[in-house]
């Protein structure tokens, strides 16, 4: 009897030694799923571009200034007014011996617009007090300094794209006009300037404009937002979902960059799928969960706002 039982207790302890042995095979075989958000990696139109901003300015400005020294006594124009070179602004009385109520004319040195009246009449004024600023506003222009870096990217006749808070959401079209040939000693930049046509005179100088400078144009080219890119080792890497949502640590050669998207050169195909957000967590061979997938024509639009 005893040894029956002792055989029983074997038995049982056998059971409960395969038992336990199952439950840990099924913990082992179960995968820990890592949550992602993924993009379809697809073709398109692909632009490098420079970004500046500067003041808008008119293509020939004139502060004016009298050649005599007297008080004002006539007010020729108004602000607004268009006036050409040579036309009188206003009529100083001379404060001079021998000069007295002779009218003394100060005259526009420039072809455009009054910008600003800074004088009445009855004022006093010296040959240091500012009588008018005309500007020629038919075409703007702004002044940038660029980078060093960039200075070989930019040439004369490229195509800009200007924006301004005055107007949201439309853009005016310029060009690059001109380059400077020398760079500032002290802060390593150089002298550009835009110019814009502007014959409904829209734009205002004073404005503050934003400035897109097309470099290249690229059609076809692959594209991945700035997100899927893991720095490894100075290297750049991607995280692709294969079969059974396993992911794929791929090494990947980068091209042009416009805002939040890159030109991939080597290292996928178009359709592949590619982890943007979860990425630092994941390694080589990991299983993902994909949470969130999107294709869009432009990666930048809604996930940055």
């Amino acid at each position: 009897m005893k040894s029956s039982r002792i055989i029983l207790v074997l038995a049982a302890i056998c059971c409960l030694l395969v038992g336990l042995t199952g439950c840990g095979r099924k913990a082992a075989e179960r995968v820990i799923k890592i949550p992602v958000s993924a993009v379809t990696v697809k073709l398109g139109d692909f632009k490098d571009t420079l970004f500046y901003v500067g003041d808008i300015k008119g293509e020939d400005e004139a502060m004016v200034y009298p050649k005599v020294t007297g008080k004002v006594i006539e007010e020729l124009v108004k602000e607004g007014d268009k006036v050409k070179k040579g036309d009188a602004l206003v009529n100083i009385d001379r404060d001079e011996v021998g000069f007295q109520f002779e009218k003394a004319p100060v005259e526009s040195p420039i072809d455009g617009i009054v910008g600003r009246l800074y004088i009445d009449r009855g004022t006093a004024v010296s040959t240091q007090t500012p009588i008018a600023f005309i500007a020629d506003m038919d075409t703007v222009k702004i002044e940038v300094n660029v980078a060093e870096r960039d200075l070989p990217k930019i040439k004369e006749g490229q195509s800009s794209a200007i924006k301004v808070d005055a107007y949201p959401g439309e853009v005016f079209e310029g060009v690059v006009d001109r380059v400077s040939p020398v760079v500032d000693l002290t802060s390593r930049t150089a002298l550009i300037e835009v110019k814009i046509p502007n014959d409904d005179h829209r734009l205002r100088p004073g404005m503050f404009g934003r400035i897109t400078i097309l470099i290249i144009e690229k059609e076809n080219a692959l594209i991945v937002p700035r997100d899927a890119i893991v720095k490894e080792d100075s290297s750049n890497y991607v995280f692709v979902v294969g079969d059974g949502n396993r992911v794929n640590m791929r090494k990947v050669e980068l091209g042009l960059s416009e805002d939040n998207k890159l030109e991939v050169i080597d290292g996928l195909n178009e359709g592949e799928l590619v982890v943007t957000m979860g990425n630092v967590r994941l390694k080589d061979g990991d299983v993902a969960e994909v949470v969130d997938t999107y294709y869009k024509d432009d990666y930048k639009e809604d996930k940055e706002r």
